[in-house]
């Protein structure tokens, strides 16, 4: 193929496998979604099988997140200089081959370390997808083509937890929890195969390059703050946790230093620097860290307190989390039409919604007995998903309506890793809230329904509180008008409609 990949410009131009092609890519893509909610129904046969303690808990989710975030702004990159295929087909493997180490894994450290290879592996995928998408379809078929990835991360939510509930129910084999992990061998091997034959090839540009020292310090500061954060509680906060807290604040100081030279000589930046010195963006950067900081520890939480609780099989916990995914896959069926209009308030009425929904789950779980009625949580988790469907659909587009188009790339990569990063930080302080609060509750002979539901609470509303945050910060985002006009916008509309 030659070095200038053609971007097809109509149907007759466009790759007649293009959407064998993508189906490919939606199902690396769902398979490496499903995983991040299978695991959270999970947790409790982990904890009880390989003897985790909380911190060790929490490193499974966070050690994900936290590796996957980290990864994208590079592997984004890479992808351009190597060429994204094959980056993406190099991810696809790595991932298989990491779920392979997830599910044999015969202690809880080498599950953790497994998690982040295969967070890391999530990283070097992912970026690819979207970009090999964006140039293999001509313009009149890319609302259609990408609404398809709404979708299915939609339906990963919404199957995540009701798959992961059924293959731990089944104990296949007598294998317990292992086979979330191992079911992505089969699906990664037939992604790698299809993918290696149907997917384009993008050339490279081997003149690019990567901005080895800025990622390094990225990492020191991504790192210095989430692990204290996770381990604080069960060590009791020695004085090197806040030391290590104090320094990521140094390294982010020194990473912002770092770019400004680069930019100034006019050389690659990991995170450009007309992003960093773009205030509106950095604002936006806070909201999506805030914003994603809520859902994936309230799931741990939730999960814990319904089977480890209450006594729930995994299964019948994952139907309870499924109004939440069903809740966000309506709204994304419809939101699409919306294009890009009215971005900021979708963005403060569905952070609105998410605070009312968990507010009212708050108030259920405060006010639990003995006994526990899983359908009282049905309608507060519905609300909480359309909130969750609606704030996100606008988040992204909000903040990057002000990047300008160079900039798309790196914006976008940037707002996903911190996306991650969010999660993580969630998961450790509400993990803090949680566990502390049980290990109070427990040493008070308080039975394990009474002690769950009582450190449940107090966990989830910093989820209220988080939110709340993100309806005050919204008025304060700006929004530039879409370019050419605002003729745009209905055809931008109509071309998600199609």
């Amino acid at each position: 193929m030659s070095h200038h990949f053609h971007v097809p410009q109509s149907k007759a131009e466009a790759d007649p496998r293009r959407w064998i092609a993508l189906f490919v890519l939606l199902l690396a893509s769902f398979m490496n979604l499903i995983d991040v909610t299978i695991v959270n129904v999970a947790l409790p046969s982990l904890q009880e099988n390989l003897g985790a303690d909380p911190a060790q808990i929490e490193w499974i989710s966070a050690a994900y997140l936290l590796a996957f975030a980290l990864g994208l702004l590079p592997f984004g990159r890479l992808g351009d200089v190597v060429g994204r295929t094959n980056m993406f087909l190099i991810g696809v493997a790595s991932f298989t081959l990491a779920s392979a180490f997830c599910g044999l894994a015969p202690s809880i450290e080498w599950l953790v370390v497994a998690r982040a290879l295969q967070g890391l592996a999530g990283a070097i995928m992912t970026p690819q997808v979207l970009a090999i998408a964006q140039v293999t379809f001509p313009p009149e078929e890319k609302g259609q083509a990408f609404s398809l990835f709404g979708l299915s991360s939609g339906m990963a939510a919404v199957a995540g937890p009701i798959v992961g509930g059924l293959l731990i129910g089944a104990d296949l084999w007598g294998l317990d929890w292992r086979p979330i992990f191992l079911v992505n061998i089969p699906v990664g091997i037939l992604a790698v195969v299809a993918g290696w034959f149907l997917i384009p090839r993008t050339p490279g540009h081997p003149d690019l390059r990567n901005d080895y020292v800025g990622i390094g310090v990225f990492v020191l500061a991504a790192v210095a703050l989430v692990f204290p954060l996770v381990e604080g509680h069960t060590l009791g906060w020695p004085w090197w946790t806040w030391a290590m807290m104090a320094a990521s604040l140094v390294f982010s100081a020194i990473f912002v230093l770092w770019q400004r030279r680069r930019d100034a000589a006019g050389e690659a930046q990991l995170l450009n620097y007309s992003l960093i010195s773009n205030g509106n963006f950095l604002l936006g950067l806070l909201v999506t860290t805030i914003f994603a900081s809520g859902v994936p520890a309230m799931f741990m939480v939730i999960s814990l307190l319904l089977q480890a609780g209450y006594g729930l099989t995994p299964l019948q916990s994952g139907f309870t989390n499924t109004p939440f995914s069903v809740g966000v896959l309506m709204v994304s069926l419809f939101i699409g039409r919306l294009g890009q209009r009215w971005l900021r308030a979708r963005l403060a009425v569905g952070a609105g919604f998410l605070v009312i929904g968990i507010g009212w789950l708050d108030l259920i779980i405060r006010g639990l007995g003995e006994t526990l009625d899983q359908w009282l949580l049905v309608p507060p988790m519905l609300v909480a998903g359309l909130g969750l469907g609606m704030g996100f659909s606008g988040l992204f587009q909000t903040v990057l309506s002000s990047v300008p188009p160079r900039d798309a790339g790196a914006g976008s990569g940037a707002l996903q890793a911190f996306q991650q990063i969010g999660g993580s930080i969630g998961i450790a302080l509400v993990g803090q809230i949680f566990f502390s609060g049980l290990a109070a509750n427990f040493a008070a002979g308080a039975s394990p329904e009474a002690a769950y539901a009582a450190a449940a609470g107090p966990a989830i509303t910093y989820q209220i509180i988080s939110f709340a945050a993100v309806v005050l910060l919204v008025p304060f985002l700006k929004i530039r008008p879409p370019a050419g006009g605002p003729g745009r916008a209905p055809a931008a509309a109509a071309a998600a409609e199609a």
